[in-house]
């Protein structure tokens, strides 16, 4: 019996630096939502990647940022907590991009998380020219002294995930693996649904909506006599400007998502869906701790 090594690791970066595409390039299939807009994961979605040498369970989390509601400050606070329970927390750095302040500012916070080992990575280098990827990987090695392993890669080409695997592994405590080998997430279907509509909704809006967007399902069903799985989803926002703008002309924005949302959904019920979307006004909710708890935050 060969020694088997398993763990939890996160990544951390500001906004947008490519966290959730690299935890689905990891797993090797859509566990977490993605989109241009930043702030888009909103919970520790857990990720898991099986390896010859044992198993990685990847918590994917929402960026660290300076937060403006009580949602945000709840999404801190749930970094926090993730971070001082993982066992590995990789940093991101995108390639693209010079090392500013608010990667110094997260790089030497992770000073507050003894317990787990600290390794760099510089993402997106696909997107880069080797000029950059060589000026950020010094950098980014610069930033502390203790990095087990700094790594340049790209989720989107795959390019070095191996590696990383590899590596990531290595640093994990020795043990058996955690979940049965056909699970890819803790995620219940509901929840990773609602991140689906989610994404879909966020698709192409502009400015404060996409913090504005959440959704709730109430029901997932198989229809009787029918191979159709009944989905009835509810779309949240804060104001009715928003919802308007999220219906759009004669529905035909909220018709686009219901399209594009139900691509999604049906590889994971593994059949046609019938989704019923319903827009609602929740007052200023990301500020509202009664609507925060019932949304699941």
């Amino acid at each position: 019996m060969t020694d088997t090594r398993s763990g939890f690791v996160t990544f951390v970066g500001r906004p947008n630096v490519g966290k959730s595409t690299l935890t689905n390039a990891l797993v090797g299939e859509k566990v977490a939502i993605t989109s241009e807009k930043p702030q888009t994961t909103r919970r520790a979605i857990r990720g898991i990647v099986n390896r010859p040498g044992g198993q990685l369970v990847v918590v994917d989390t929402p960026g660290i940022h300076r937060p403006r509601t009580l949602l945000g400050q709840r999404l801190n606070d749930l970094v926090e907590q993730v971070l001082g329970d993982v066992d590995v927390i990789a940093f991101c750095a995108p390639a693209t991009e010079k090392v500013g302040p608010g990667d110094r500012r997260i790089a030497e916070s992770l000073s507050g998380y003894p317990r787990a080992k600290k390794v760099a990575l510089v993402t997106k280098t696909d997107a880069a020219t080797r000029d950059q990827i060589t000026e950020r990987l010094v950098e980014v090695d610069a930033l502390r002294e203790d990095w087990a392993a700094v790594i340049p890669l790209s989720a989107v080409t795959n390019d070095q995930l191996d590696v990383l695997s590899d590596e990531l592994l290595a640093l994990m405590p020795e043990g058996p693996a955690l979940y049965a080998d056909d699970v890819v997430t803790d995620e219940t279907l509901e929840d990773r649904i609602a991140e689906i509509i989610r994404e879909a909704a966020l698709h192409g809006v502009r400015d404060e909506l996409p913090h504005s967007i959440a959704v709730t399902v109430d029901d997932v069903a198989p229809r009787e006599d029918s191979d159709l799985t009944d989905v009835y989803a509810n779309i949240v926002v804060e104001r009715d400007s928003q919802k308007a703008i999220i219906i759009g002309k004669k529905g035909s924005r909220l018709a686009d998502v219901g399209a594009r949302a139900r691509a999604g959904i049906e590889p994971l019920v593994g059949g046609r869906v019938y989704l019923s979307l319903h827009v609602r006004v929740a007052k200023e909710w990301q500020r509202d701790p009664k609507q925060l708890g019932r949304l699941g935050f």
